[in-house]
């Protein structure tokens, strides 16, 4: 199998949890998102079990990579954040599987071999969550402008980078408060990106 994880400690305990099962072999550790795909093609792992906050490519586009590239490979996204939108995003981008960091190692390598036999494993409680909140209501251009708002400070450099007009950067930013019932951008931000929708 292939491990994909950013912090070195964590990655390393958790590929030494899994060494000690008789019936995984950690094969590639990855430390970046980027790092996935030229190590699945060098590898070619049963399973990867990928992080979804990583540096230079998150796991969820990682995800979509590698399945579009290596249909056969099962992936199980692991996240210390319970987010419905991550949820409904790793199962979009081809994931079979979704557990949260604090699980206990005995679920994880459970959910690990679940996952290679091709069966779905998710998290009862994100599951619930994810059925109880929904899907994203913003357009996949309201999710565009918020996500880069978060760092881009004005409208007119937010016009700018995204290649449209001032005023339509203002309807698109207003359309997504008022779905969000948020009075600011910045808290339409902070709403969506804590169901995982950004």
């Amino acid at each position: 199998m292939l491990v994909a994880e950013d912090q070195a400690l964590l990655r390393g305990a958790l590929c030494e949890i899994l060494s000690r099962d008789a019936e995984i072999e950690v094969i590639a550790q990855c430390a970046t998102g980027a790092e996935v795909l030229p190590a699945a093609r060098r590898q070619l792992p049963q399973v990867a079990v990928l992080d979804i906050e990583m540096p230079e490519m998150d796991g969820l586009e990682a995800a979509r990579l590698l399945a579009l590239e290596f249909p056969d490979i099962k992936i199980l996204m692991l996240t210390v954040f319970g987010r419905p939108g991550y949820l409904r995003r790793a199962i979009d981008n081809g994931a079979l599987g979704f557990v949260l960091k604090d699980a206990p190692p005995a679920r994880l390598i459970d959910a690990i071999k679940r996952t290679a036999a091709g069966e779905r494993i998710v998290d009862s409680d994100l599951a619930v969550s994810a059925l109880e909140r929904g899907d994203s209501p913003l357009t996949s251009r309201e999710t565009q402008v918020l996500a880069l708002s978060r760092t881009v400070a004005s409208s007119s450099e937010l016009a700018v980078r995204l290649h449209l007009s001032k005023g339509t950067v203002r309807n698109v930013l207003s359309a997504a408060m008022q779905k969000l019932d948020a009075t600011s951008r910045s808290q339409a931000a902070q709403i969506a990106e804590s169901h995982g929708w950004l």
